[in-house]
């Protein structure tokens, strides 16, 4: 039996990701930090399977190649919300991050490069270690504001 492109495996898992933002929100509010911690990171990195198994099956689709970047963007940017509400992270950079990411999410049209991965990379850190209360949380969030800019305005100067 063969199933609608959208139902592949590799959007199922994107789709997965996206669904698991609100246990992970639930999580935050009910003051479970290490579980929340946990399926974040363990969403984050889904992130690559995702991706490897659209390659590896020949699933590379349309709507996947608009979903994992916008799941990724739902996954950092709701839960940087919730620790702005919770923990009082600053404000000033998760708006910073929201604004570059729904910028380039509007005018997006190839895959990711360096800078784009790094910003990414540095975002679930730093969102890892706000979750977990960690020392230096908040400097690897404006860390993670930098590369997040400097990706964006690369992306532009690319996209020229």
């Amino acid at each position: 039996m063969r199933f609608p492109v959208a139902l592949s495996l590799p959007n199922l898992v994107t789709l997965a990701r996206i669904l698991t933002v609100p246990l992970i929100l639930a999580l935050l509010y009910l003051n479970h930090s290490f579980w929340a911690a946990a399926l974040f990171l363990l969403v984050a990195l889904s992130d690559a399977v995702d991706g490897m198994l659209a390659r590896k099956l020949n699933q590379v689709t349309e709507l996947g190649k608009l979903l994992d970047p916008l799941a990724d963007k739902i996954l950092v940017v709701s839960t940087l919300i919730a620790l702005v509400e919770l923990k009082n992270v600053p404000a000033l950079a998760v708006a910073l991050i929201a604004v570059r990411e729904l910028l380039i999410t509007a005018v997006r049209t190839s895959g990711a490069k360096w800078w784009g991965k790094l910003k990414t990379v540095s975002q679930v850190i730093a969102v890892l270690m706000l979750i977990l209360s960690w020392p230096y949380a908040v400097e690897v969030l404006w860390l993670a504001v930098i590369l997040t800019w400097i990706s964006g305005v690369d992306y532009l100067v690319r996209r020229g």
